[in-house]
């Protein structure tokens, strides 16, 4: 028996980091269920070859290109307003980019990169498209979390992990961040109508993260035969963003297109409250 999608016309959704991985695959399949997509990517000539290539693959047209470097606060700031010239509603946000580095950066307003992009970045989006995601509802959050989750900390006396920088550090602290955002996202947004999910999408071939040395590529080359297609990565974001079944769950974190336990730490809402106020801080909204 076939599986009829679900029509997602007459509904806004903004993605972040579409233009390769589970996230082209996210918007390719959201398009040919008729969303109008808002596209966000550093690069506007990747940009361009998506929205042509979603075109001619899917018919859609209904095309919102806007390039935006998401690990900067400003620029955040920038992508949100523009979007509110554009559009009065949201109706689905998909904190999508992410990032895993060989060795420490920082961003512009100084802070660590992996943790500025997977992290501040969707928090503080979020919070500025709230309005428009409020007036929009039913409408959801699905922020794409990672199993790497689970060995994370946050390490509050040392968030910028200046004193002890490794990419695993960095990327489970970041990826914790993001389902602990979730979880107090749901609270604040209780009765809204609005829903917040995060997700793992399992280990996809995508080339994520080859570009590492030392312990960490060994690591992606050993599990290089038990990883699976983009196109099944890509299951549980578009689940999320668009099945019915979904509607009224919230707070949740999902594997397979299925509710499943999250690390204990992720569970820790007093962490998730302390998280989230030292977010608004780094992000200006509390000042």
């Amino acid at each position: 028996m076939s599986v009829v999608e679900p029509s997602m016309n007459n509904k806004v959704i903004l993605i972040t980091g579409p233009t390769s991985g589970i996230g082209k695959v996210t918007a390719l399949a959201l398009a040919g269920m008729g969303a109008e997509l808002v596209l966000v990517s550093r690069s506007e000539e990747r940009l361009r070859l998506l929205c042509q290539e979603i075109e001619e693959s899917t018919g859609n047209s209904k095309l919102l290109p806007i390039s935006c470097d998401l690990s900067s606060t400003q620029e955040v700031r920038r992508l949100a307003q523009e979007f509110k010239k554009k559009c009065r509603e949201l109706h689905v946000l998909i904190n999508n980019a992410g990032a895993i580095l060989g060795e420490r950066k920082i961003t512009v307003d100084g802070y660590e990169y992996t943790f500025a992009l997977d992290h501040l970045a969707p928090f503080l989006l979020t919070n500025l498209l709230m309005g428009e995601l409020r007036r929009a509802a039913p409408s959801r959050v699905v922020t794409v979390s990672s199993a790497g989750h689970i060995p994370g900390r946050i390490h509050f006396d040392d968030l910028m992990l200046e004193r002890r920088w490794t990419t695993l550090r960095a990327y489970g602290q970041a990826k914790l961040a993001n389902v602990l955002f979730t979880r107090e996202l749901a609270v604040r947004c209780d009765g809204s109508g609005v829903t917040a999910n995060c997700l793992h999408p399992g280990m996809v071939d995508n080339g994520f993260g080859r570009e590492l040395s030392g312990p960490v590529r060994s690591m992606n080359v050993l599990m290089r035969p038990f990883l699976i297609s983009e196109k099944k990565g890509a299951r549980t974001s578009i689940h999320l963003a668009s099945s019915p079944e979904v509607k009224d769950i919230t707070g949740r974190y999902f594997v397979k297109c299925r509710p499943a336990w999250s690390s204990r730490r992720s569970r820790d809402m007093a962490v998730a409250r302390r998280l989230w106020e030292a977010s608004e801080e780094l992000t200006g909204l509390k000042s």
